[in-house]
């Protein structure tokens, strides 16, 4: 973002999750506010937390808790009585389950890092710090529990708002989004063609998948594949779309997406012309 002139007015993160991104702009004053959505309740409870000033009152329960399986379990099977207490259910979920999922299914960390188990992620004095720096951005967050599309729907005509996509790995059958989310259920070709009704710049990420990969050559968007690591610690490509993504080409290890032809020759008149298929 820091390339783009004009700054940017506004980012727009529809599938926000955790953050990271709104986070960093906020914290570089790359944009002067985000918009951040996410249908999850549990994870909209904390943001809602945050936003509305219950960052220290988070910090101080998450600093006052003597974290074992048996109270966390005891904890989390509590009906909450206000948005704050539903805010630290999830937190201790995010923190004590495998992956941080909080998806149906999950479960608590067994092994966890350096054979810790749900410990392994409990850091309470670094998860304090980070909700207390929150409040020196809060009153620029504008977030939403609401359905991403919809809200983005209400930036499409301005040239001063950027976005960051990060949304569920359901196309093409990937079954990743699924085992994640809650809210994995999403329209992936609505969403690339109101991407290319936006007036502002977007960078959406995806798993490599040739249904997404065909999608973005449709709606004209470039593509660029990145390293990352999985869950499990494994090396694995992620897709970068975006309008106009030259400015990555001089990253170390960003490269193309490879396309691949159809050579077929067909002769006429005695001349042996070449003709390709794209098959991706």
């Amino acid at each position: 973002m820091g390339r783009i002139y004009p700054k940017p007015s506004i980012l727009v993160e529809p599938f926000a999750g955790g953050g990271i991104v709104s986070l960093t702009a906020l914290f570089e004053d790359l944009v002067d506010k985000v918009v951040m959505v996410e249908l999850d309740e549990e994870i909209a409870a904390v943001w809602e937390s945050i936003v509305k000033g219950d960052g220290e009152w988070l910090a101080n329960r998450i600093l006052n808790f003597d974290l074992t399986k048996e109270a966390v379990m005891e904890e989390i099977k509590k009906t909450p009585r206000s948005k704050r207490e539903k805010a630290f259910q999830t937190i201790l979920k995010n923190r004590t389950f495998h992956g941080g999922i909080l998806a149906d299914g999950s479960g608590f960390l067994k092994y966890g890092e350096n054979g810790k188990g749900i410990r392994s992620r409990w850091y309470p004095g670094t998860l304090a710090k980070r909700l207390l720096n929150l409040n020196h951005v809060a009153g620029r967050i504008d977030f939403r529990c609401d359905n991403g599309l919809k809200v983005m729907q209400e930036f499409v005509a301005r040239k001063d708002v950027v976005y960051f996509i990060d949304p569920p790995y359901t196309a093409g059958g990937k079954k990743a989004g699924k085992r994640l989310y809650k809210h994995f259920d999403l329209d992936h070709e609505r969403l690339f063609t109101l991407c290319r009704s936006l007036r502002g710049d977007f960078l959406m990420t995806y798993d490599n998948a040739e249904e997404v990969k065909r999608m973005a050559r449709e709606h004209g968007f470039q593509m660029r594949l990145i390293p990352m690591t999985n869950t499990h610690h494994a090396t694995m490509e992620e897709l970068v779309i975006g309008k106009d993504l030259s400015w990555m080409d001089r990253l170390p290890a960003v490269h193309e997406p490879e396309a691949q032809y159809v050579v077929r020759r067909k002769k006429k008149k005695g001349v042996s012309s070449l003709r390709g298929r794209h098959t991706r």
